[in-house]
Order: C-alpha cells, then sequence, then structure tokens
C-alpha cells in the first residue's frame, strides 16, 4: 500500500532541504572567514579618525573590498635590485619612448615650459613605471592598502608570514619590524586613497595599481595623487590614467622636490632618487633620458 504524504509533511520536507542547502553554501561553513572580519578594527578606526561612518562601512562591504594576503605578500620579498632595468634601455623601449614623445608632445612641451622639467626625464619615469602606459597593475589599490594597514592585528600579520612562500621569507624579525612600519605607512596611504577618490568623484574599488599600491600611468601613491597630481588637460578632473594628467603630475612632483632647469647632474640623481629609492632605478632613467635627447 502506497503511503502518501501531507501537504504540511511535503512542506517540511522541502523546508528541511532547502535549509541544508543553505547550511552548506553558507559562508560559515568549513574554515572559511566570514567577509569583512579583517577589516573590523580598522573601520572602526577610520570612523574614530573622523572618516563618515556610513559610506566607509559601505566601502568595505563591497565584495570587491578584501583582505589579500598573497598579494601584500610580494611586498616583503620584492627588491629593486633584482628587476632587469636594461630592458628600458633596449633599441625596442627607446622606440616606443620616442613615439610617445611625437604622440604627446604638446602634452609634453606644456609641461616642460609650466615645471621645468625636461620631457625626456617624464618620458623616461613613464616608459619605466608602466611602460608609457600599457601596465598599469592588475590588484585593487584599496585591497593593498586595507591589508598592510590592518597588520597591526597580529593573527592578520601570521597570515601574511604564511603566505610568503618558505624559500624566500626573510628572518622573521626583519619581517616583524617592517610590517609594523609598512602597516603605519599603509594606513596613511588609504586615508589618501579614500580622500582622493571623493575629491575626483571616483569609485575607491575600481582603482588598479602595482602590489603596493601605486596607481595610474604615473604610479603615484596616494598621498602624491592627493598633493601633487595636477590636471594636464584642463577638464576639471585630476585623472592619472590619462597621458595628459600623468605627465602633468611627474613634472610637478619632480618640481617639488627640487627640479630647475639646468640643475647639476649629481642634483638630477637626489630629485629622481625621491620617485623611487633605488639607485639602479635613478641611473636607467638617466641613461634613457640622454639616450632620447641623443
Amino acid at each position: 500500500m502506497e503511503m502518501k504524504l501531507s501537504p504540511l509533511h511535503t512542506g517540511f520536507k522541502i523546508f528541511i532541504i532547502f535549509l541544508v542547502i543553505l547550511i552548506l553554501s553558507s559562508p560559515l561553513s568549513g574554515n572559511e572567514t566570514v567577509k569583512g572580519n579583517e577589516f573590523d578594527k580598522l573601520i572602526q578606526r577610520l570612523i574614530h579618525d573622523g572618516f563618515e561612518k556610513e559610506p566607509i562601512e559601505q566601502l568595505f562591504s563591497n565584495k570587491a573590498v578584501f583582505f589579500t594576503p598573497e598579494g601584500v605578500s610580494s611586498f616583503f620579498i620584492h627588491t629593486e635590485s633584482s628587476l632587469n632595468y636594461d630592458q628600458f634601455t633596449s633599441k625596442k623601449s627607446l622606440a616606443a619612448a620616442i613615439k610617445y614623445m611625437d604622440k604627446y608632445k604638446d602634452e609634453l612641451d606644456r609641461a616642460q615650459k609650466i615645471y621645468g622639467v625636461d620631457k625626456t626625464i617624464i618620458t623616461a619615469i613613464l616608459l619605466v613605471e608602466t611602460r608609457l602606459g600599457t601596465y598599469l597593475g592588475k590588484r585593487i589599490v584599496i585591497n593593498t592598502l586595507s591589508t598592510m594597514a590592518a597588520l597591526t592585528d597580529e593573527s592578520l600579520r601570521e597570515r601574511i608570514w604564511d603566505s610568503i612562500p618558505d624559500k624566500k621569507k626573510p628572518k622573521k624579525a626583519t619581517f616583524i619590524k617592517k610590517v609594523a612600519k609598512r602597516s603605519k605607512w599603509g594606513y596613511a596611504e588609504l586615508k589618501a586613497l579614500i580622500k582622493y577618490t571623493k575629491q575626483e568623484g571616483v569609485a575607491t574599488e575600481s582603482l588598479k595599481g602595482s602590489y603596493a599600491g601605486a596607481m595610474g600611468i604615473s604610479q603615484f601613491m596616494p598621498s602624491n595623487a592627493l598633493r601633487l597630481a595636477k590636471d594636464g588637460n584642463n577638464d576639471g578632473k585630476i585623472d592619472l590614467f590619462t597621458h595628459a594628467d600623468a605627465i602633468s603630475s611627474v613634472a610637478n612632483y619632480l618640481k617639488h622636490h627640487g627640479w630647475k632647469p639646468g640643475i647639476a647632474r649629481q642634483k638630477q640623481h637626489e630629485v629622481l632618487f625621491r620617485y623611487n629609492h633605488s639607485n639602479y632605478y635613478v641611473d636607467t632613467l638617466l641613461k634613457i633620458s640622454d639616450k632620447l635627447k641623443g
């Protein structure tokens, strides 16, 4: 004899199945972490420091914003000396730079006239930083800076440590010391990023950049974007992802740090070192500039 379930039993059975599916698919299952937990302390810190509660909570509730240990771990194993700067003085790279100077002649000439910075130096920086705007980085800037800023939390710091490949791990004491310094730096840059994007009416989570949080064709950190970036095409906005603004911003940055027409070679080196604290980097810029002049 076939047993039939009443509508009540059938409904209860469906409810149980639905509940099981919901539990299995929940972020709370297994060892997964509830999204946003990593940044709870950071959110409260930002609010305490004067940022409006609702916009900050809304920003960090965005699914695009999350803790990213794998990306930030690169920051603790990266060394400038390991980069191949010779690639930027190759015939192919120099040919691209010459073509760029011709294409953006008006923008470069204007920046050189206003800020007194040689256009070959501006071009050299853009070549080395982003291959003249063709490689801008793929990491979401707020994720990089928020992750860095959140490392005052020891458990989060350990997650970064664990994400570094064993063969590339620095000494633990060195790592901890660097984390303390970079966490403070990351928090300052995060605040600048939020202010900059609000100022320019840009969605904070939309900006992508380097492993360190530098963004745009000129690879400015947010604090420099906020203080020294310029509107090169006079459209009323500062967009470092446009060539005119990137060119003027680089020129203004160098002028701010002491570049003047006709300055001595050693002084040029000192000013360029402010852009990137690497002698390899600066020597390459000067070589490129010389070749572009020649």
